[in-house]
């Protein structure tokens, strides 16, 4: 059991658990102090490396990680291109003029700095686009082999979720067009949802807990809600039934401003749930190394390990709140004027009951 625990607790600890020591002035060295602020904010932060772990002291040990691309431009001096390991080798930290601090590349004369670079966050999203597109590229090859058979393998297990999507977030928030809105509906449902799995993993980037990241799938379902809107969807915005005139000063302006709230909605939420999940587990995992404690030790492993467990579920509870919301601001964009009223193309095509007013 003890072994157990030792193992567990290594993996929950690949991010760079770094510390902090200081020489003596007779040359010999404090006692190391660990820093649980920064090892939280390396893991949920993009960074030009990707750190796996750091066995030992932060300066003198063994730095276990992937050097990535630096693409930077500069207009006193161009492009400039090379390996991110460079700045661990060079002196001060600075190659070629320019530094990293705090994962922002900066010029060490202050001029400005225009970053392409592969940052960890990149590399992760490639990474991620790579295993779905091998995935769903096997479960298509499947569908044309075994046409009209029993599905078999990935197929069988990914075929009940594509059709939960379609039938009850696409069709019951979309109507009847819902099969044009299916490619991008299903796209973003697996890719945060994949994400989510990646980032729970030792040494993964928190991909889905990048601000930038959910921005723009934000931004996405907002382009694809105002260009797939009918002229009933800005009725209802510019002049809301049933709503005095004297009011309308008053209610346009809301309905306008919350076109824009519900994309901002969906960003937020992807990224705080995300981003707190992974700097609870680190916060408890952190207990270990600040009370170094064997009555407190077990209990921060549990904490983390529930968490880590939770984690599970809201990597897909957080995909399909996305999904669904993402649906049914498309579905209020393309509905038609009489949808509403009699339901129609939300249940298999069935009109559904007309209620007189």
């Amino acid at each position: 059991m003890k072994h157990l625990l030792l193992a567990l607790c290594f993996l929950f600890t690949l991010p760079s658990f770094a510390v902090q020591s200081e020489a003596e002035a007779d040359g010999s060295a404090k006692v190391e102090i660990y820093d649980p602020g920064k090892v939280i904010m390396e893991h949920v932060a993009d960074d030009h490396e990707w750190h796996f772990a750091t066995m030992g002291d932060e300066h003198t040990g063994m730095h276990m990680a992937l050097p990535l691309p630096v693409i930077a431009y500069q207009p006193s001096k161009g492009l400039s291109v090379f390996s991110s390991s460079q700045f661990h080798h060079a002196e001060g930290g600075v190659y070629n003029g320019l530094k990293v601090e705090e994962g922002h590349l900066l010029a060490e004369d202050g001029s400005k700095v225009y970053d392409f670079s592969i940052t960890k966050n990149v590399a992760s999203l490639m990474l991620s686009c790579l295993v779905l597109i091998l995935i769903f590229r096997t479960v298509a090859s499947g569908y044309t082999k075994r046409q009209g058979s029993a599905p078999k393998g990935l197929q069988s297990l990914l075929e009940p979720i594509v059709v939960f999507i379609r039938d009850e977030v696409a069709k019951k928030s979309i109507g009847p067009k819902y099969e044009r809105y299916m490619p991008y509906l299903l796209t973003i449902f697996f890719f945060i949802w994949f994400n989510n799995l990646l980032g729970l993993t030792p040494g993964a980037a928190n991909l889905s807990g990048n601000i930038t990241v959910t921005f723009m799938l934000a931004t996405a379902t907002l382009l694809i809600t105002l260009f797939s809107s009918n002229k009933y969807y800005w009725g209802h915005i510019f002049k809301p039934p049933g709503v005095p005139g004297w009011l309308l000063p008053i209610i346009v302006p809301v309905e306008i401003v919350g076109i824009f709230i519900k994309p901002i909605s969906l960003m937020v939420r992807l990224f705080a749930n995300i981003t707190a999940g992974h700097i609870i587990i680190l916060s408890f995992i952190s207990l270990i190394f600040l009370f170094k404690s064997v009555m407190v030790s077990p209990l921060s492993l549990a904490f983390g390990l529930f968490i880590s467990m939770l984690e599970l579920l809201v990597a897909l509870l957080q995909a399909y709140i996305f999904t669904l919301l993402s649906a049914m601001y498309i579905g209020g964009a393309v509905e038609e004027h009489h949808d509403a009223d009699f339901q129609m193309g939300y249940d298999d095509g069935s009109e559904g009951t007309h209620v007189a007013h």
